[in-house]
């Protein structure tokens, strides 16, 4: 992968997982309380942008594009997504990374470091 595909992975699955993070939260509080109209415009703007970057094949649910704003879902609905969402980036990193010595990198002509894989295949 080229440095700008990296740079907007990273910046999507961060996305991704704070917002999983919140939802986790607002779902152990109330998980059938509907999401806000704010929230749930940037959660749709970044579920946009993370199909996009995925492609059709790569996507957990080949039709979902984004939530119904006029059907304002729940916090664990959207939870249930975001965790489908996030296992599909992790997938994705996985597949694109490598280790040499004692680090792991980015697969492609630059350098760049990244975390392993979080399930290491034995």
């Amino acid at each position: 992968m080229k440095k700008d595909r990296i740079d907007e992975f990273e910046r999507l699955q961060g996305q991704l997982q704070s917002f999983y993070d919140e939802m986790n939260m607002l779902a152990k509080k109330s998980p059938n309380d509907a999401l806000n109209k704010f929230k749930l415009t940037l959660v749709n703007s970044t579920l946009v942008k993370a199909n996009a970057f995925l492609g059709n094949e790569r996507k957990p649910f080949g039709d979902f594009e984004q939530f119904d704003d006029a059907a304002l879902p729940s916090t664990s609905d959207v939870l249930v997504l975001l965790s489908q969402y996030l296992a599909a980036f992790e997938k994705l990193r996985a597949e694109n990374i490598r280790t040499e010595g004692f680090g792991w990198y980015w697969k492609g002509a630059e350098e760049i470091p990244t975390a392993p894989p979080k399930k290491l295949k034995q």
